[in-house]
């Protein structure tokens, strides 16, 4: 019989590609997860692993157990949901991840509304940058997490993971107004007010409204302030500026959109920036709306989206953003907009 545990520890091989990885991942010494690796190959009775030196590779035969791994450990997943129900009620702790803007916009009134539906849960809030979550849910430091990808750089599928749409938000370009730049309306009758909003671009060009990438053109002498390297967000500005014909000339990296907002105020650069990051801009930036956006997704183990604790803040994040989904596709009826307090509505 093969042994479940071990069995995730070569899945977690196959997906990290090192024992020092998985041993990191899963609080292992590499000689435990050595051992046990071991242990199981002679539970099998056929190598697993070819050692090379210090490196450790999947045999074919290791290769072709991880999707069973895979489909056991989703088994044990949908079992301890059904156990749930044998229970008194949802109870204990609930590690939830999400990313900074979504913390403060939609997670505070979820986590209300769990409060007085399931008072004995206790949820466990961390700030993950979502590149990150798929391997903290794997290793179960995560039960649940906001996950949140962009047109230019789309979520790929995770094994051992499984996700469900939330809401989808519009994305700005933020410039500073120059001086004689008319008055403008404010984004969105309900968005963020105090910044304008199409205003012209460098040189007295249009700016980049609705025209996706191509508007990203007229911005290629500017200075560009984005994410730090190996985040999300990063790699969004850097892909939608090279589908627009260019690499951008970065000055500052910075991840809270707030301060992004307060450089291009200073004159420091120009920004992308999702419609939950436009809480209080500076009356001094420009936000040009482009035809891109961003979206957020709810994840979880395979398996684990019948769990009750999971379906539960599913629910009151959905409540959250008052999502009604008539296309059939688990999406908001329109885009993502906040009111002045950084609340998340879908309209």
């Amino acid at each position: 019989m093969l042994d479940v545990r071990r069995l995730r520890l070569l899945r977690e091989l196959a997906l990290r590609g090192t024992i020092a990885a998985v041993a990191e991942a899963l609080a292992f010494t590499p000689s435990a997860v050595s051992q046990q690796l071991s242990a199981l190959e002679r539970e099998a009775g056929v190598p697993l692993l070819e050692r090379t030196g210090r490196r450790v590779t999947l045999t074919p035969a290791g290769q072709r157990l991880v999707p069973h791994a895979e489909a056991v450990l989703e088994r044990l997943e949908l079992a301890a949901a059904e156990l749930v129900d044998a229970r008194q009620g949802l109870a204990g702790p609930l590690r939830i991840g999400t990313f900074p803007t979504a913390a403060r916009a939609i997670l505070p009134a979820a986590l209300v509304a769990l409060a007085d539906r399931h008072p004995r849960l206790e949820p466990m809030l961390s700030e993950v940058d979502p590149a990150a979550v798929a391997d903290a849910l794997r290793a179960g430091e995560l039960d649940v997490a906001l996950v949140h990808d962009y047109d230019f750089v789309p979520s790929l599928a995770e094994p051992g993971l499984a996700t469900e749409p939330l809401c989808a938000e519009a994305m700005y370009l933020a410039s500073l107004t120059p001086p004689d730049a008319p008055a403008a309306t404010p984004v969105g009758a309900r968005g963020p007010t105090g910044a304008r909003a199409g205003a012209a671009g460098p040189g007295g060009a249009p700016a980049c409204e609705g025209d996706g990438g191509s508007g990203l053109a007229r911005w290629r002498d500017a200075t560009w302030i984005t994410a730090t390297p190996g985040t999300l967000c990063h790699a969004m500005t850097i892909r939608a500026c090279q589908a627009a014909g260019f690499a951008p000339r970065v000055r500052h990296q910075v991840d809270e959109f707030a301060t992004v907002l307060a450089l291009v105020a200073a004159g420091q650069g120009v920004a992308l920036v999702p419609q939950l990051g436009l809480v209080h801009p500076p009356p001094q930036v420009t936000l040009a709306p482009m035809a891109m956006s961003r979206r957020t997704r709810i994840a979880f183990r395979s398996g684990a989206g019948r769990h009750p604790a999971v379906a539960a803040v599913a629910a009151a994040l959905r409540a959250v953003v008052a999502e009604d989904a008539p296309d059939g596709h688990g999406g908001p009826r329109g885009p993502l907009t906040i009111d002045d307090t950084g609340r998340a509505t879908a309209v």
